[in-house]
C-alpha cells in the first residue's frame, strides 16, 4: 500500500508540479479543470447517480467551469462571488454537521447534486485566481491546509482524548479529536510566523497570503483570518466523509491508487480556497 501511494504521488507530482509552474497559465487551468471534472464524477457516484449520471456530474462540471473561463470570470476580481460562497460553506457546512449522516441522505437529489458541483466550480475558479495571483500565494493557501492536516494529526494521536470528553464528530469520522483540530490551528499560526519570517528575509517572495493579510489589517486579522480557515479545512473533511458514510463508502473513487479519490485529496480544500479568495479580495 505505501510503494502504492508513492508511486501514485510522484505521478501527481510529475503533472503538478510543471504546470504549476509554467509561465504560461493555461496548463495550469486545463490541469486543475480535469480534476475538477473527475471530481464531479465521484460526487455522482456518491450521490447514487449511477456510471452514467457520474459521467453527467463531470460533464455539467466541466462546462460550468469553461463557460466561466469564456465570459472572463477567471480574469475579474469577484468578491461579491466569494464573499456568498464563503457564507454558503459556513452555514451550510455548520448545519450539514449539525444534522448528521442520517439527515443527508433524506436531503432531495435536487439540492445535494448542483450543491456539490457549485462547490467544486468555486474551488476551480478559486484555485484558477489564486495561481493568477501568484505561485507563492497559492502555495501559502495550500501550505495552511497540508499543516493544519498534518498537525491535526500529530497531536491527535499524541494528545487525543486527553483533555477533551469526547471525539470531535464521532458519528462522521471516529478518529477526529478536539485535540487534533487545536494542534492544527496551532500549527498553522507556526506556518504564518515562519512563512512571514522567510519573506521579510527575501528567502520566499511576496505575495503570500499570510503577509497580504499582515499589510491591510495587521496581526489580529492574520491570526483570525488563518485559525479560521484552519477551522474551515476541518469543515471540508468532515462535510466529505458524511457524505461518504451516508453512501456507505470508504472513498470516493479509486481514481488516485493508494489515495482513494480527487475528492479525498481536495476534500479541506474545497471551503478553504473560495474562503482565502474571499479574505484576499475584500482586504485590497
Amino acid at each position: 500500500m505505501l510503494k502504492q501511494r508513492v508511486i501514485t504521488a510522484l505521478v501527481l507530482l510529475l503533472i503538478l508540479l510543471p504546470a504549476l509552474f509554467h509561465p504560461d497559465t493555461l496548463y495550469w487551468r486545463v490541469v486543475t479543470l480535469l480534476l475538477i471534472a473527475a471530481a464531479g464524477w465521484e460526487w455522482g457516484r456518491l450521490n447514487g447517480l449511477g456510471q452514467v449520471g457520474a459521467w453527467i456530474g463531470a460533464f455539467v462540471c466541466l462546462v460550468a467551469c469553461v463557460m466561466a473561463w469564456d465570459l472572463g470570470l477567471l480574469a475579474a476580481p469577484q468578491p461579491l462571488l466569494w464573499t456568498l460562497a464563503g457564507g454558503f460553506w459556513v452555514l451550510v457546512g455548520a448545519a450539514l454537521l449539525k444534522a448528521g449522516v442520517a439527515r443527508w441522505g433524506t436531503l432531495p437529489r435536487g439540492l445535494r447534486l448542483p450543491g456539490g458541483l457549485a462547490a467544486l466550480w468555486l474551488s476551480w475558479l478559486a484555485v484558477v485566481q489564486a495561481r493568477d495571483i501568484g505561485i507563492v500565494f497559492l502555495l501559502s493557501v495550500l501550505a495552511l491546509v497540508w499543516m493544519a492536516d498534518i498537525a491535526a494529526y500529530f497531536a491527535g494521536k499524541a494528545l487525543g482524548g486527553r483533555f477533551s470528553r469526547g471525539k470531535l464528530a464521532p458519528a462522521i469520522s471516529p478518529g477526529k479529536s478536539w485535540e487534533g483540530v487545536w494542534g492544527g490551528m496551532a500549527g498553522v499560526v507556526l506556518l504564518a510566523l515562519v512563512w512571514l519570517a522567510l519573506e521579510r528575509g527575501g528567502v520566499l517572495p511576496p505575495p503570500s497570503l499570510y503577509g497580504h493579510l499582515l499589510a491591510h489589517g495587521g496581526w489580529g486579522l492574520l491570526l483570525l483570518a488563518i485559525l479560521f480557515l484552519a477551522a474551515m479545512s476541518v469543515v471540508g473533511d468532515l462535510v466529505e466523509s458524511l457524505v461518504k458514510r451516508s453512501a456507505g463508502m470508504k472513498d470516493s473513487s479509486r481514481l488516485l491508487p493508494g489515495h482513494g479519490g480527487v475528492l479525498d485529496r481536495v476534500d479541506a480544500l474545497l471551503p478553504t480556497l473560495p474562503l482565502a479568495m474571499m479574505l484576499y479580495t475584500l482586504t485590497r
